[in-house]
């Protein structure tokens, strides 16, 4: 498409296969957003995409990612507010035919799955921040590992008593993120065969960090947890491969080979014992 797209502290610049939205970093545009600087989205990650009046004489385009290909919605799994939602654009309800007219840009570019999850990640998460700070422990990932440093000052003594932790990706299969925003905010990490078990409190889990007033901030946090995902995902065993049953021999092309064996113990070619044996040897792959 080439065009831009310019809204409240967004714009959204249209590619023929994607569109690249990008966040500005003035005073009034959150801090997630703000963290998030711009963001690629290929158009077959998206499921759909929406126009809906807004607040306050502005109209409100939003694009709808599809399971799976986000790590950063995934992980967020729908406790972002309005204001903080990185696929929403915000503009004057005098670009209404603007925005509807773009609306239907991208409903024509998307691709053949879209109502289906993503079968792997299409988004690239956020770049993280190295560590950030819980309420009971330093979180910090260096790509390959995730290590949780806990605090006297609020870490329990269950946790004190697992001593620090760390956890290599490969021993991971989610992460499990509640926004510091609302009650309980956590950021958990979920071992590998672990998916079906139930969670314990996170404040006395040693594979969580707990949240609070000032700690496990959400620009941090959820990029954090993001990048865990998406490392996660990568570092997932592949399916093993369908087992291909072996051919059956054919009997006819058995029968031949028998028949020639014969024919060579009859020119003497070969022994009363390899013929046997020969001999037995095909009829045992019947």
């Amino acid at each position: 498409m080439g065009d831009v797209l310019t809204g409240f502290h967004t714009v959204w610049e249209f590619d023929t296969d994607s569109v690249l939205i990008r966040f500005e970093r003035g005073i009034r545009t959150p801090k997630l957003l703000q963290a998030l600087g711009e963001r690629r989205i290929p158009y077959e990650a998206l499921a759909a995409v929406e126009l809906a009046p807004g607040r306050r004489g502005t109209v409100v385009l939003r694009a709808v990612p599809r399971p799976g290909a986000d790590p950063l919605m995934d992980v967020a799994d729908g406790q972002l507010k309005e204001s903080t939602d990185p696929y929403r654009l915000v503009l004057p309800e005098q670009r209404d035919a603007l925005a509807e007219y773009y609306a239907d840009e991208i409903r024509a570019a998307l691709g053949p799955d879209a109502a289906d999850p993503a079968l792997r990640p299409l988004v690239a998460a956020p770049v993280p921040p190295p560590s950030f700070k819980a309420y009971d422990g330093k979180a910090s990932f260096d790509g390959r590992s995730v290590a949780f440093r806990w605090f006297w000052t609020g870490a329990s003594s269950a946790k004190w008593k697992a001593g620090d932790q760390r956890f290599a990706v490969e021993e991971l299969s989610g992460v499990e993120w509640r926004s510091p925003e609302l009650a309980g905010g956590h950021l958990r990490l979920v071992p590998r065969g672990g998916e079906d078990q139930p969670s314990g409190p996170a404040d006395q889990d040693p594979a969580a960090v707990v949240f609070g007033m000032g700690y496990g901030l959400l620009h941090e946090s959820l990029p954090f947890g993001a990048a865990v995902l998406e490392a996660v995902r990568a570092a997932a065993p592949s399916a093993p491969a369908a087992r291909v049953p072996a051919a059956r021999p054919d009997p006819g092309g058995i029968a031949d080979r028998i028949r020639h064996l014969g024919a060579l113990h009859d020119a003497g070619l070969l022994t009363d014992d390899e013929f046997s044996a020969k001999k037995a040897q095909l009829l045992a792959e019947l």
